[in-house]
């Protein structure tokens, strides 16, 4: 059949409403004419019916259909330019010289006539879709085709027919949404400045949020996780299976395929520049309060789901093999996405409110940091699955909220009292509610400056102190840990003298209870050098309470001339962990120690934060505790860490002065390092002399 036939039997088939399975054929007639065509004009009338074709557009269709048709001109795009490069490489004479044979439209004269297509008869949305397809085909053969005129001119066409779908679709319409969406987040990297600086980021926004987390063709309200926990299976008398031919499951594969959420990344990228900029700061507001209203969604329907009882500890024995390896998987990598993407949008939208004076009102600022951080509490429990690694854009996401909420003590107080454990005094037995007081903890750290006494002891006192004391399960190691820096934090806030003088003593108690066994050295040994800070001068405490040093040194000093000698096992003191000062040393160069070196080190890391009184007091009293431990590896370390504390930069100059005159005149050198074997190489001082130095001076 000649082109002409087969082009006026394809529009007389456009121009009815065929089975959707006739589509596909549709199409690749269409693909097939739009790249042999040589007549302009049928190329434009051939467009012009794809794009109003009741064949084509009279029922709604999934916006895998509006996929498929922007591929249809991203294909056809490519094809026409590869044709043209094979013509220019092997025919170089111009047409007019070579009439025998076949000619072909030119690129330049094809795009043309494929945008005059995008008519008055049709939606702009298609116009988006067709054009789209055009640069996204065009831009990946030719990396500088967007910087031609000929690439000016889609770009703009582009810009064009986006503002115009954003202005003339019904807020309803989510089919013409996604249709909007889906090519501006393929073409947009292809975009200029100058192009990006046309879009009519106010109208954006609102689309872009209502359908990438609510439409059906986005993430549907986080409503798939209620569906899921409808399917468990009981296999067992212990094991739960999520069958991967469920609904449930299928439906969240199908989320994880379409079009949109399978390029969540950039399209999360895409919305973050939106609210960069758009010029209604309400708008800003809008979206923050939307993901917030997401994340809480969210975050119900996986505290409703029995999935979130079983730790990911126990999963071996909870889950059936199929949930383990399949469907399970399947799930996080959604909700990782998510939490990525929701992170991306929220930072510019903390970047905004830094940056912008308007959003920086009174109201305004708090208001935002309190949703951010609800919302990054809600998907807290996706971040713990990660394994509590940060990210830059967490992490400024995380901290900026913080800073800009800590101007506001009223509206903190009320933020913290919002989130604060559910179950206070004890430890939650569901995995979701510690990952809350996980949160809470590493959040209400950064606020024990601006909250009252009272606060501080009904909220973070409260809220740490089971955890103190719990026994070594691994699992909770994180939030241990976090008890114990809220818990310094509170001593080290200047208002809290007597607060800390009432609560130091419990909390000395616990931890010396709590090592060896459940805490790590190098968790005590940072514990107990924040401690003596707290509790030396110029802090507050220090003036209230001058004798908590010395009796802190002395309860270690105590402890470590009766300590065990046997090495730690590995469980309890990791080898990576022993030696702070020394991370980038090489295994093999850090002994494993006993709790007895593990002591006289942490008197040691205690000298830079010393009034100078106790410091010149507890050098010779270290130096001869160090001198007690049997084992020559981990009495030679100790002495390494004694001397590297001295001469690493950690000392003020008072202090250092109070070094050297130890050391040099006051029998400190003796006092360290043993006469066994005087050929081994000094340890002198910064600017002192040798043996042999001397007796050259002498000379």
């Amino acid at each position: 059949m000649s082109a002409d036939r087969l082009l006026a039997t394809l529009l007389r088939y456009l121009q009815s409403t065929s089975d959707q399975q006739d589509t596909p054929r549709l199409l690749g007639t269409a693909l097939s004419l739009l790249t042999s065509l040589n007549n302009p004009l049928n190329i434009t009338l051939l467009t012009s019916q794809l794009l109003s074709a009741p064949a084509l557009w009279a029922r709604p269709n999934a916006l895998s259909s509006s996929l498929t048709f922007m591929s249809l001109f991203h294909s056809a795009a490519i094809k026409c330019h590869e044709r043209e490069v094979a013509d220019r490489h092997d025919h170089p004479l111009p047409l007019a010289a070579r009439p025998h044979l076949e000619s072909h439209l030119p690129l330049d004269q094809w795009i043309t006539a494929v945008i005059k297509g995008a008519d008055e008869h049709s939606s702009p949305a298609n116009h988006a879709l067709t054009i789209g397809g055009l640069m996204v085909g065009l831009a990946s053969r030719h990396h500088d085709f967007m910087t031609t005129n000929l690439g000016l001119i889609l770009r703009t066409a582009f810009v064009k027919a986006v503002n115009l779908a954003l202005l003339e679709t019904q807020p309803e319409d989510d089919l013409a949404h996604g249709s909007i969406v889906l090519p501006l987040n393929h073409a947009f990297t292809h975009l200029s400045d100058l192009d990006r600086a046309a879009l009519d980021y106010d109208r954006l926004l609102p689309v872009l949020m209502s359908t990438t987390l609510h439409s059906s063709n986005g993430l549907r309200s986080a409503y798939f996780l209620g569906a899921a926990d409808a399917e468990l299976q009981q296999v067992s008398s212990q094991q739960f299976n999520w069958p991967s031919d469920s609904p449930s499951y299928q439906q969240v594969d199908s989320i994880l395929k379409s079009p949109l959420i399978s390029s969540l990344g950039p399209l999360s990228r895409l919305i973050a520049h939106t609210i960069d900029h758009v010029q209604d700061t309400w708008l800003v507001l809008s979206a923050v309060e939307d993901i917030a209203d997401f994340s809480k969604r969210l975050g119900i329907q996986w505290r409703q789901n029995k999935l979130s009882e079983i730790d990911a500890s126990e999963e071996a024995i909870f889950l059936h093999e199929e949930a383990r390896t399949t469907t399970l998987p399947t799930l996080w990598r959604l909700l990782r996405s998510i939490l990525f993407a929701i992170v991306i949008m929220l930072r510019s939208a903390v970047a905004r409110v830094v940056g912008d004076v308007s959003l920086a009102a009174h109201k305004n600022a708090p208001h935002i940091a309190q949703a951010t951080l609800h919302s990054l509490r809600n998907l807290s429990f996706i971040f713990t699955r990660l394994g509590n690694v940060s990210f830059s854009q967490y992490t400024f996401t995380y901290l900026t909220s913080i800073d800009i909420l800590a101007n506001y003590p009223t509206q903190s107080s009320t933020f913290l009292d919002s989130i604060a454990p559910s179950e206070p005094g004890q430890i939650p037995s569901h995995p979701l509610e510690r990952n809350f007081d996980f949160f809470f903890l590493n959040t209400a750290e950064h606020f024990a400056l601006i909250l009252s006494p009272r606060q501080n002891e009904d909220l973070l006192l409260a809220a740490s102190s089971p955890y103190l004391i719990t026994a070594g399960n691994p699992n909770l190691l994180p939030i241990f840990e976090a008890a114990h820096s809220v818990t310094l934090s509170v001593f080290s806030a200047p208002q809290n003298v007597d607060l800390t003088a009432k609560h130091l003593p419990f909390y000395v108690d616990a931890l010396f209870r709590v090592f060896p066994h459940n805490l790590s050295s190098r968790q005590f040994r940072l514990a107990f050098k924040n401690l003596i800070k707290v509790v030396s001068p110029p802090s507050r405490t220090a003036v209230a309470q001058p004798m908590l040093a010395a009796t802190l040194l002395d309860l270690v000093h105590e402890r470590a001339i009766h300590a065990p000698t046997a090495p730690l096992p590995p469980s309890y003191v990791p080898a990576q962990q022993t030696a702070p000062e020394l991370e980038s040393a090489p295994k093999s160069s850090i002994p494993d120690l006993s709790e007895q070196a593990v002591l006289v080190l942490t008197l040691i890391d205690a000298f830079p934060c010393l009034s100078l009184a106790l410091l010149e007091e507890w050098l010779p009293l270290t130096a001869a505790a160090a001198q007690t431990i049997s084992d020559t590896d981990m009495r030679e370390y100790c002495k390494k860490h004694f001397w590297e504390v001295l001469v690493g930069g950690e000392m003020d100059p008072e202090r250092s002065q109070i070094c050297v005159r130890w050391w040099t005149s006051r029998g400190g050198q003796e006092a360290l390092l043993t006469a066994d074997n005087p050929a081994e190489d000094q340890f002198v001082m910064s600017g002192g002399l040798g043996e042999q130095d001397k007796i050259m001076a002498k000379l």
